[in-house]
């Protein structure tokens, strides 16, 4: 004999029974109905929304692909692979130095010619000794065209000219002394700049 609680769990095992199998025969109907709805007007609303949406979507994501990369810098120049370097004194190229004016004539060849331009300012004791191992080091750095200003680093300039017959020098002092293929000798004076740019074309332009 069932006991009232067994009756009870009878019933409600039927009950879930019966829903499930409610619920089971629900879903082909709304599948049915909105397939149905699909094929109407409604559907043509609804999927002009969904290929817009993909459209934006793809849209971003091609934007955003490009924000990865770094844009090409317009103001960036090409140089050729040629360099001119100034060996100055301690002061360097600060307003007012000897070699403030020859920079600015460098700079203005590097505009015209397209040459990468350096300056290396010789630091310690102003002797011939001491600017030598600078000058040594510009060599060694390929530099095509060395330019000298100041005493001491023009006399270190001009004892490397012969050991050096493939380097450009140019200093910056009055003229003298032995004359060389490799070497020109550029007089100071209020024309400095115009003549250490012309020089510095003249030479880029003959290699």
């Amino acid at each position: 004999m069932k006991t009232r609680r067994a009756w009870r769990v009878a019933e409600r095992e039927s009950a879930r029974r019966e829903a499930a199998e409610s619920g089971s025969a629900r879903v082909p109907g709304l599948l049915a109905a909105g397939a149905g709805a699909l094929r109407g007007r409604a559907g043509w609303v609804v999927g002009s929304v969904v290929v817009l949406a993909l459209g934006l979507v793809g849209a971003w994501l091609f934007a955003g692909s490009d924000r990865q990369g770094t844009p090409p810098d317009t103001r960036a120049r090409a140089y050729q692979d040629y360099d001119a370097c100034l060996l100055t004194d301690e002061r360097g190229i600060v307003s007012g130095a000897p070699a403030a004016p020859v920079w600015e004539g460098m700079q203005a060849a590097s505009l015209d010619r397209h040459i990468r331009v350096t300056f290396v300012p010789v630091m310690g004791e102003k002797s011939v000794e001491n600017a030598r191992p600078f000058v040594n080091g510009l060599v060694q750095r390929d530099c095509e065209i060395v330019v000298a200003s100041g005493a001491p680093q023009v006399a270190a300039a001009e004892a490397a000219v012969e050991k050096n017959p493939k380097v450009r020098f140019v200093t910056v002092g009055e003229a003298g002394g032995a004359a060389h293929d490799n070497l020109v000798r550029v007089a100071p004076g209020a024309s400095l700049k115009d003549d250490i740019a012309a020089t510095v074309k003249r030479l880029a332009r003959e290699e």
